[in-house]
C-alpha cells in the first residue's frame, strides 16, 4: 500500500498547564497543583497524531524566532514530520496557551496566538506545489480564517479532500463549507454552524443535515463521552465512545482529527476511520497534556486495559 501524503495546516503553541483539584472562579486563586509545559496547538497536535498513527505528514505553520518555536520544530522533526514549511515571524512570539485542568479532567484554556495569527495566504502560496501534490489536507481555526479559506480553495481546485476541524468555534462561510470533503465539529461548534443545540443523537442528526445542506457532504459531530454522529452523504452512523476514566481532555478532539485523516489516507471508509479515531481519542484523555498524551499506533492495545479499569 502506497503511503499517502497528509498536509496539516495550522497552529503550534507551547502549552503551560496547571492541574489542580478544581478550576478557579473569576477573581479567585486556587493554591496547589502540578505544573507541566508541553508542546501544543491544535494544528501541531493533529500533525503529531497523524505522524504517530503512521501518516506521512507535512506541517505548515508559523512560529516566532524564539526558544519556544525552535524547540517545537525540533520536536516535530523527531516525530518524522516534514517541517520545511514552518515559517518564522521576525517580530511576533510563538503561540502560547495557558491551560488549567481540574481533578475530573475538565479544562479551561487561554491562548496568545502570536505568530499563528500571521500565517497568511502568501505563506500558503509558498507551499503550493506541496499542497497540490497532497492526498489529504487537514486544518483547524487557530490561524486566520482567510488563510484557511485560501488553502481550502487551493486544494479543492485540485480535487484534494479537505478535512476541517472547526475549532475554536466560529461561523463559517458557505464558500468554505463547499470546498470541504469533511467537517468535524463538536456539539457547540455544530450549534454555531447549524443553529441547532446538539445534546442527543436526534439533534445531532438535525444539525448535521443543516450543515450538510450548506455544501459539505460529510459531517462528523463529536459528542464527548457519548461518541460521534456521522452523516456520510445520505447515510447516518453512530459510533459509541469508549468508556474510560478521563484525566485530561486536552487534545482529545485534535487526536481524533489527526487519527481520522490517517484512516482515510489508508483507504478506510469514514465509518471505519471514525471508529479508529475514537480509540486514539479515548486513550489520549487518560493522560495529561497535549502532545505528551497522544498515543503511538502500537500503544492502542493499552486501551483494553484502560477499559477494564474504567
Amino acid at each position: 500500500m502506497s503511503v499517502k501524503k497528509i498536509i496539516v495546516i495550522g497552529s503550534c503553541n507551547t502549552d503551560m498547564v496547571i492541574k489542580s483539584d478544581r478550576l478557579p472562579i473569576p477573581g479567585e486563586t486556587v493554591i496547589g497543583g502540578t505544573f507541566l509545559m508541553n508542546a501544543g496547538g491544535k494544528g501541531a497536535n493533529q500533525a503529531v497524531t497523524a505522524a504517530r498513527q503512521g501518516g506521512s505528514v507535512v506541517f505548515i505553520s508559523k512560529t516566532g524566532n524564539d526558544v519556544f518555536g525552535k524547540q517545537s520544530i525540533e520536536l516535530y522533526k523527531s516525530e518524522g514530520i516534514n517541517t520545511d514549511y514552518i515559517f518564522s515571524d521576525p517580530k511576533l512570539p510563538s503561540g502560547v496557551a495557558l491551560i488549567m485542568v481540574d481533578a475530573h479532567g475538565e479544562n479551561c484554556i487561554a491562548v496568545a496566538s502570536g505568530a499563528n495569527g500571521s500565517l497568511i495566504p502568501a505563506d500558503i502560496e509558498k507551499a503550493k506545489a506541496e499542497i497540490e501534490s497532497a492526498n489529504y489536507v487537514l486544518m483547524q481555526l487557530e490561524i486566520p480564517i482567510e488563510t484557511v479559506e485560501y488553502a481550502a480553495a487551493m486544494a479543492s481546485a485540485k480535487g484534494i479532500p479537505v478535512i476541517l476541524n472547526p475549532a475554536p468555534a466560529r461561523t463559517l462561510s458557505d464558500k468554505l463549507l463547499n470546498s470541504l470533503y469533511l467537517v468535524t465539529p463538536n456539539e457547540s461548534e455544530a450549534e454555531i454552524l447549524s443553529g441547532i443545540k446538539v445534546f442527543d443523537w436526534e439533534s445531532a442528526r438535525q444539525a448535521a443535515n443543516v450543515i450538510s445542506a450548506k455544501g459539505v457532504d460529510n459531517v462528523v459531530i463529536t459528542m464527548g463521552s457519548m461518541g460521534a454522529f456521522i452523516k456520510e452523504k445520505d447515510q447516518y452512523h453512530i459510533v459509541e465512545a469508549f468508556k474510560v476514566v478521563a484525566v485530561d481532555t486536552t487534545a482529545a478532539g485534535d487526536s481524533f482529527s489527526g487519527a481520522l485523516v490517517v484512516g482515510l489516507s489508508e483507504g478506510k471508509t469514514i465509518l471505519e476511520a471514525v471508529k479508529a479515531a475514537a480509540k486514539v481519542a479515548a486513550l489520549t484523555v487518560t493522560r495529561m497534556g497535549a502532545q505528551s498524551s497522544i498515543p503511538y499506533r502500537n500503544e492502542l492495545s493499552l486501551l483494553e486495559s484502560k477499559l477494564a479499569t474504567a
